[in-house]
């Protein structure tokens, strides 16, 4: 099969064997898959995947189901999925847990669906398993015209929560208002000021990708009893912290990542979006925002749109 491989940090097109198939595993013919920061940060030997996952980029896809194991009972041959996968996304195919596949909403295209399985697991974990969000909470959302920005905003909407975000643009500003935000700024040395006076009590739960920048203004910003989620560490590793101003507030601090859970969390995780999430997607009250569609030979292109913060939405790969 095709693959795409890191040779000496850069992306090639490459043959690679098949995946084989546990008992308890699906195989998936790959139609589409996309493109996340954790590959990025692959690529330049800084997140390995873990023990046991495929050394393949690639954290989620759609694609057909090609064979199954002798243990397997909710797939069968034949049915279209999208998956969220440890690795291996980058490739013409993939095995993963049968329970990591579900049903491809039937009004998305392949690329479509290849969008959402990373960022909606991601956002389902960390904002109603970890962050107990529940109505009418207020969330700010760091990067909010990402791919989790973008699908956490319309789970706000869904789920009767209001939203804000902190761009790099002020065009980016303006598309997440019209997806449902309710207020935004740009990143920059006043961006604090700003965010500071959209809610007055302080926010219940701020999911931040960037870490240490901006530990210290989140936890002023942060309300009585709120959730800093922090998800990824762009920002950098290591901050101060003001621990009177926490056990005053009551406030929690959650350190979480997706991709090296359980299977059995991620099972939960995904039944979940197919019972509480696809019902929205498949009546257009929650759409997938792409920025772009690449094809595989072009993925050195797609990873630098991501590395200069070009994209508001997902960035898809299509193998089709």
């Amino acid at each position: 099969m095709k693959s795409i491989d890191v040779i000496e940090g850069e992306l090639a097109l490459c043959e690679a064997e098949i995946p084989s198939v546990g008992p308890n595993d699906i195989l998936i013919k790959v139609k589409s898959t996309a493109i996340n920061r954790a590959d990025l940060m692959q690529k330049k030997g800084l997140y390995p995947p873990p023990p046991g996952a495929s050394e393949i980029l690639g954290l989620e896809c759609s694609g057909i189901v090609d064979l199954v194991g002798e243990k397997v009972t909710s797939r069968k041959v034949g049915d279209e999925v999208c998956a969220l996968l440890a690795g291996g996304g980058y490739a013409e195919y993939v095995a993963c847990p049968e329970f990591q596949a579900i049903p491809k909403p039937t009004n998305l295209n392949w690329e479509e669906a290849s969008s959402l399985p990373e960022v909606y697991a991601t956002c389902w974990l960390n904002l109603f398993m970890e962050g107990k969000l529940s109505n009418n909470n207020k969330v700010l959302f760091h990067a909010g015209a990402s791919g989790i920005g973008t699908a956490g905003i319309q789970l706000c909407n869904a789920f009767k929560c209001e939203s804000f975000v902190t761009v790099g643009t002020k065009e980016k500003i303006q598309f997440c208002k019209n997806l449902g935000a309710s207020e935004g700024a740009v990143r920059g040395e006043k961006m604090f000021d700003e965010v500071r006076d959209w809610v007055s009590d302080g926010f219940d739960l701020i999911l931040d990708p960037v870490g240490a920048n901006y530990f210290e203004e989140n936890l002023k910003v942060l309300g009585l009893e709120g959730r800093l989620i922090i998800i990824g560490l762009m920002g950098g590793l290591e901050s101060k912290i003001n621990l009177g101003h926490l056990m005053m507030k009551r406030q929690r601090i959650i350190g979480s990542t997706i991709r090296a859970r359980s299977e059995e969390l991620k099972k939960i995780v995904m039944r979940d979006l197919h019972e509480k999430v696809w019902p929205f997607i498949e009546s257009n009250e929650i759409q997938p925002i792409i920025h772009e569609v690449f094809s595989m030979s072009e993925v050195e292109r797609a990873h630098q749109v991501m590395e200069d913060n070009e994209n508001i939405g997902k960035i898809v790969l299509t193998l089709v």
